[in-house]
């Protein structure tokens, strides 16, 4: 299957990138290919400066080059094998969690005790945080649009998994307020290691709810842990070529991926105006589930938007996978964030009011479609593999 550049951390701390077939598209020579040709023409150029000599050196080293990557995808395959057996390991560890985040386990004072944590600043700032609610309360105008607070009863961790979504940059970019009452149905999220074909599976486990059928949405990554056959010395690593959604079985009226929009049409002769109707695409999170199609054969090629929607959708993935499933409650607290996630301000552009701009249409733009609240790219778009019902 055609691959698609796209970077990512193993856990070795080494970054993996694969890159799309070179070659035309429409007949047309795309910005990419150009690059890659004038690259290997510079190379050329180095290599034909040198003395023949020194150039059959040189394609002895390239040789040597190639026995050492053979060597480090061995390596690379041997680290995927010790991650599918730790996992079995971990699962145990993390479905003890889920019992606790949906409120099944309430935990025994023992598995409560962390002595290398220091709770005494948490209790003071609880109290801090509770006194300070008290002396607003008169308030009253301020009161109407506040919360309620929390049911000291709840059970479980409410809203655990959509808080970790809204705290991590790159999962709050994709979730949309229409997704948010799905999501506090979400229970858990677990990582299958797959041996054939090599590469992992996300599932996420849902409790009914008002939206969908599904109990449990899945999202499959292949992978691969050696060189190219054509092109070896360029092997970084391993590397995530294709996924795999699943099919939502949405309950009437609930697809939250997709929108009704109403277009004003005249007819050119008689002047007459007429509304029509039509679902189009809406921003959503679950849009994670239909990954664009990549074509099967390894020489064709694929088109630019598709390669970022999927360099997109791949990062995305290795990153629950990697960091959100493992450091959950880190998340939750935003002890285990990144700078990326921490909140900061954004100063707000002044655009010019020209009454004379031409207005835009109902529709938006399939760009437009891609990004969301935020202005920044969403991680999946077109259905491809999964169909959405």
């Amino acid at each position: 299957m055609g691959s698609v550049k796209q970077s990512k951390k193993t856990r070795s701390g080494r970054t993996s990138t694969s890159e799309s077939e070179s070659g035309q598209e429409d007949g047309i020579v795309r910005s990419e290919d150009i690059i890659h040709y004038l690259s290997r023409s510079v190379h050329t150029e180095t290599l034909a400066a040198l003395p023949p000599a020194v150039r059959r050196r040189i394609k002895a080293l390239r040789l040597l080059q190639k026995e050492f990557m053979d060597i480090e995808a061995k390596f690379y395959s041997e680290v995927h094998e010790l991650e599918c057996k730790y996992a079995k390991m971990y699962q145990p560890l993390f479905d003890k969690r889920a019992q606790v985040v949906v409120g099944t386990h309430e935990p025994t004072d023992e598995e409560c005790n962390t002595p290398w944590h220091d709770d005494t600043k948490e209790e003071e700032l609880a109290k801090a945080v509770q006194n300070a609610a008290i002396e607003d309360k008169d308030k009253s105008e301020e009161n109407k649009n506040a919360e309620p607070p929390m049911d000291p009863n709840v059970k479980g961790i409410p809203d655990f998994w959509l808080t970790i979504f809204k705290n991590v940059s790159k999962l709050s970019e994709m979730v949309q307020d229409q997704d948010e009452p799905i999501l506090k149905s979400l229970h858990d999220i677990k990582v299958q290691m797959n041996d054939d074909p090599l590469g992992f599976t996300l599932e996420f486990h849902f409790a009914p709810n008002d939206f969908f059928e599904n109990a449990v949405l899945t999202k499959q990554y292949s992978m691969k842990f050696k060189p190219d056959d054509e092109s070896p010395l360029e092997f970084e690593g391993p590397e995530i070529y294709a996924c795999k959604g699943c099919d939502i079985v949405w309950k009437k009226g609930k697809n939250v991926t997709v929108k009704t929009i109403k277009k004003k049409q005249k007819h050119k002769s008689r002047g007459s105006v007429r509304t029509v109707t039509k679902l189009v695409q809406a921003d959503s999170f679950f849009n994670f589930f239909s990954p664009p199609s990549v074509p099967e054969d390894l020489n064709s090629t694929i088109a630019s938007d598709t390669q970022m929607l999927l360099a997109l959708d791949f990062e995305v993935g290795h990153y629950i996978r990697e960091r959100v499933v493992s450091r959950a409650v880190l998340l939750y607290t935003g002890e285990g964030l990144d700078e990326d996630d921490e909140d900061y301000e954004e100063e707000e552009e002044e655009e010019d009011d020209d009454e004379s701009s031409s207005e835009e249409s109902d529709e938006e733009h399939p760009t437009q479609r891609r990004r969301n609240k935020k202005n920044k790219p969403i991680a999946a778009e077109n259905p491809a593999e999964c169909k959405q019902q």
